[in-house]
């Protein structure tokens, strides 16, 4: 059984902590029995990897996410920042009115994302963290770097349809957030056909 303070996701555990006095999380990748252990052991090292050098580059894009404390590579872990804050999609389903302005934000620090390369995998306003007005982005496990005009048109459908399903009548809203961040990407006219492409092919399969 779990302690209260760790949570398990499908790939890793969350457990809370402490590194040089500061309130910390550690997020593991365990074992898994069904793979052969060296194989598993290669498969967690390098989502390990990825996982911290993705939100290395976030940051140093200006996009704000957890500051590293330390990685050990033989737990296949990463000691991280508590994010002192409130997730985006419980604020949004408490204080609609508040929609717009974070919308905003959001559109600003993914057009930053997507600007540097990077996609997050899975852009839900669950992984998205309010602190100190500032939107925060966590759990880069599915993300990648060097991202092509399919991953970004991809990573934007997610958000599109996770955000149409999380919060019903903020659509307004959402636009305001799409308009955002067609005026802060680059190359926002192919950006913005990708996005549409990806749209017709699953409305013609």
């Amino acid at each position: 059984m779990l302690s209260p303070n760790v949570t398990q996701g499908a790939e890793a555990t969350i457990s809370f902590s402490e590194f040089l006095g500061r309130k910390a999380l550690v997020k593991t990748r365990p074992a898994k029995s069904y793979r052969l252990p060296e194989i598993d052991s290669h498969i967690r090292n390098v989502r390990t990897r990825n996982e911290a050098r993705i939100m290395r580059d976030a940051r140093d894009a200006g996009v704000r996410t957890p500051c590293i404390y330390d990685i050990d590579l033989k737990e296949s872990s990463i000691t991280m920042e508590y994010i002192e804050g409130r997730s985006v999609k419980s604020i949004l389903d408490e204080h609609p009115e508040s929609a717009d302005e974070i919308c905003r934000k959001i559109g600003i620090a993914v057009a930053k994302l997507h600007s540097a390369g990077i996609c997050h995998g899975d852009l839900t306003t669950s992984n998205m963290i309010i602190e100190d007005g500032e939107v925060c982005f966590i759990d880069f496990s599915m993300g990648c770097a060097n991202a092509e005009l399919e991953d970004i048109g991809v990573d934007l459908r997610l958000l599109e349809r996770a955000f149409s399903s999380a919060h019903v009548g903020l659509e307004s809203s959402f636009d305001v957030l799409m308009d955002t961040y067609y005026d802060n990407v680059q190359n926002a006219k192919q950006v913005k056909r990708k996005l549409t492409d990806i749209k017709n092919r699953a409305r013609y399969t």
